[in-house]
């Protein structure tokens, strides 16, 4: 696991010890980076659910302005710290210890893209997109990461979703704001 691109180009990334934390992989966080590649540069990013905050990691390292990360798990936190550490991209970016859907609950920052990857087949994703409307800038982009046999709901809030990709038993769906043409 590595950064793609940007200022940290080639970094290797560490990620949390044993089954806990399924990476994204390169393949895939290309694909994402590359269907939101003009929305990055100065933006701010939410890595929910963070494991080993590879896809905030990414995003610091493609020019967006802020990244905040959310786990619960010890081991995830200290990945992210310790990857935060290599890439030399800390000073931008905040590491939470929480629940993402109580951090969801009561946050009060905004947010111009979010990340979702939570553990599989345990109905987070609909539940976090019950709540991730109320933290997005109105032209915000909802990503979130699930088998392929998971299907999230069609809409979040205002957020409708506006394209899925499929790589092998993963899907990507994208989602953004009703009102807003294209991602």
């Amino acid at each position: 696991m590595r950064v793609i691109t940007g200022s940290s180009r080639g970094r290797k990334l560490v990620t949390p010890p044993g089954d806990d934390v399924r990476p994204t992989t390169d393949s895939v966080k290309e694909s994402v980076f590359s269907i939101i590649q003009f929305s990055v540069e100065g933006r701010s990013f939410l890595d929910a659910f963070a494991g080993s905050g590879q896809m905030g990691v990414e995003a610091l390292s493609r020019g967006a302005s802020f990244a905040v990360f959310v786990d619960n798990g010890k081991k995830s936190l200290d990945a992210v710290r310790k990857n935060l550490e290599i890439t030399g991209l800390s000073k931008n970016a905040r590491v939470i210890n929480a629940d993402t859907l109580s951090y969801l609950s009561s946050c009060r920052e905004r947010f111009d893209i979010a990340y979702l990857d939570p553990p599989y087949k345990k109905g987070l994703i609909q539940e976090a997109l019950e709540l991730l409307p109320a933290v997005m800038n109105k032209s915000g982009i909802i990503i979130c990461e699930h088998p392929s046999d998971e299907q999230p709901p069609e809409t979040a809030g205002g957020f409708v979703i506006k394209k899925k990709y499929k790589y092998g038993k993963i899907m990507i769906s994208v989602y953004s704001d009703k009102d807003v043409e294209g991602i």
